[in-house]
């Protein structure tokens, strides 16, 4: 070997050496760092996911809840959230679909994300090809506060892409809210529309006369959700208020895509279009 050679050699070792001091550095800080997985929200290596809340949990045990929690289409139990931007399961779904849909660059398109998570909001806000907007009735902070089933604040027309995510469950009017959805959008645009889906269960199930807290835990899998919806029920109720709807399961995305973020492997995206 040359003397230049060994001097190379030397280095390399020396820089392999020095990257993992500062991997087992950087892991005393956060223990979380890994190579294991990585959120794609935040873009950082994880060694694990958190799973979801015990409390939650218990919530859905002391009131009977009537489904198996594991037949949920979209819902990853023991990878819930990232330990760094705290970006659920679908949050990091979702960032998937914007990067592989709309890249860095192109024109600026506005997006309205109503009832914005912390994680995947700053992840679209500080997207260089997005005129975001967050939207909500209820909460602080938020750009625009409207009522998601009445938003004469927004024109025909007007949107580019909508996140709608885990939002209709808890409307009663959802027909409605849908109406409005496709009204605001951009012939040509499209929005992430979610709801948590049962799977095994034909039509979607409300009943007016469930009311209290113990009751909706029981059968809506929280109290201030208004139905369980089928995926049959969903999705048609989506097509009659105009859209068309698409579904992205891990054909799409690639199976080793879900496992490296920590996607269930049953998950499906629903994009809907006009």
């Amino acid at each position: 070997m040359s003397l230049a050679g060994l001097r190379c050699k030397v280095a390399g070792k020396k820089l392999l050496l020095a990257t993992k001091t500062f991997q087992q550095e950087i892991r005393g800080i956060y223990p979380y760092h890994g190579t294991k997985y990585t959120c794609p929200v935040c873009d950082t290596g994880l060694e694990y996911f958190h799973s979801i809340g015990f409390d939650y949990l218990k919530n859905l045990e002391d009131n009977a809840f009537v489904y198996p929690i594991f037949r949920l289409e979209t819902s990853n139990l023991s990878n819930f959230t990232c330990p760094c931007c705290h970006a659920t399961d679908r949050d990091r779904l979702y960032a998937l679909y914007f990067k592989k849909r709309v890249g860095t660059e192109g024109p600026e398109l506005s997006v309205v994300d109503f009832a914005p998570q912390h994680g995947l909001s700053r992840f679209l806000r500080d997207s260089p090809y997005t005129n975001y907007r967050s939207a909500d009735l209820y909460m602080e902070g938020v750009d625009d506060k409207v009522d998601i089933t009445d938003m004469g604040i927004y024109k025909n027309n007007s949107v580019d892409i909508f996140i709608c995510s885990h939002v209709l469950e808890h409307v009663k009017e959802d027909i409605k809210a849908m109406k409005e959805l496709h009204r605001i959008l951009k012939p040509g645009g499209w929005g992430i529309t979610m709801v948590p889906i049962m799977l095994g269960i034909e039509d979607t199930f409300e009943n007016d006369a469930i009311t209290s807290d113990a009751d909706r835990w029981k059968y809506y899998m929280q109290n201030d959700h208004v139905r369980m919806y089928s995926k049959k029920g969903f999705t048609n109720n989506l097509k009659n208020a105009g859209f068309t709807v698409n579904e992205f399961s891990a054909d799409y995305f690639g199976i080793d895509n879900f496992r490296k973020h920590g996607i269930q492997e049953r998950s499906v995206l629903y994009v809907v279009e006009k």
